[in-house]
């Protein structure tokens, strides 16, 4: 017997990049019923939609992994879109769950919703001390909204509904799309493909200079259900590795991986976004015992791998 024992699970974004990891982790479990249906038969963002989904599902647990997301550029021409997809499909999916009597929700945030100064590491106490760094600032925001609608409900119904502040993922599977996706998987397409091709140079936006965290999606799949197994509480907790490495350097890493050999330029003109970033990740392993397992290096080979293998062929 197990926490996941007899429980039906529902998992929102389960077709997704993160969503897949999750739910095949989360079959390894045996529920009762795994439930992740897609967007398409239930579109969260009508509060309708969301109310005829719990009722079909009837959920012990509920995962909320859905989200609309995208790297700097598509948050630049998206900002109105983002907020009000992912506020709505959150707010509507948590009143949802708790008109229906779920007995635990675990919601996904992002690392977008700290301060744009926040000081490194980012520590959870630090969550409300600022405004988001503009470029990505409304997402940010949308998904921070989630956890004053958990910390408030859990105060007034009593609704055990947790937080969890996750950094980049990537992994395989990722979105592999330049226009669209974040920066590991964009650089391994862009990278790969101007090795094929021989182009003597690759311009990405920015100085190089920030930092970012990346967590592979797999441990971010563990890190959620063992917060679904041991943790009820109303504080926020950090899900990451606690090591930063600059976009230059991932640029260098990505370029020797992919057998790129000309030179990689830097559009200052561009923005960079965040200066930096890297958690504190002391709560979740104190919380619940999370603590990454997979180095960066072994993610990114593999990541690298799985585009070679099996992207390249889907966007043919």
């Amino acid at each position: 017997m197990t926490f996941w024992t007899g429980r039906r699970v529902l998992v929102t974004g389960g077709g997704g990049f993160f969503g897949r990891h999750l739910v095949r982790r989360l079959e390894t479990e045996s529920p009762a019923a795994l439930i992740a249906p897609r967007s398409r038969e239930y579109d969260l963002r009508d509060a309708g939609a969301a109310a005829r989904l719990l009722e079909a599902a009837r959920p012990d647990v509920v995962i909320h992994a859905a989200a609309s997301v995208g790297g700097i550029g598509a948050n630049r021409l998206h900002p109105g879109s983002f907020f009000y997809d992912n506020a709505a499909m959150g707010l509507n999916l948590i009143e949802a769950s708790r008109r229906a009597g779920v007995g635990k929700l675990v919601c996904l945030g992002t690392v977008c919703a700290y301060p744009g100064d926040t000081p490194v590491p980012f520590r959870e106490a630090d969550l409300w001390n600022g405004y988001p760094e503009e470029t990505n600032a409304p997402y940010g925001l949308a998904k921070k909204m989630l956890l004053v609608q958990l910390q408030g409900y859990r105060k007034e119904y009593g609704f055990s509904g947790v937080y969890l502040i996750p950094v980049n993922l990537y992994g395989p599977g990722d979105n592999f799309d330049p226009a669209s996706g974040h920066v590991i998987p964009a650089m391994v397409r862009r990278l790969d493909e101007a090795a094929a091709s021989g182009a003597p140079e690759v311009v990405f936006w920015g100085d190089g200079t920030p930092t970012r965290e990346f967590l592979h999606a797999a441990d971010a799949a563990e890190a959620v259900v063992l917060a679904a197994e041991r943790y009820d509480g109303p504080e926020p907790v950090n899900v990451g590795t606690g090591v930063e490495i600059s976009i230059r350097d991932l640029a260098g890493k990505i370029a020797r991986l992919t057998g790129y050999t000309g030179r990689i330029a830097w559009d200052p003109s561009k923005p960079n976004g965040q200066r930096r970033r890297r958690l504190d990740t002391a709560r979740a392993r104190e919380a619940f015992g999370f603590s990454a397992r997979i180095g960066f290096d072994e993610g990114l080979a593999e990541t690298v791998a799985w585009w070679r293998s099996e992207g390249r062929r889907a966007v043919r």
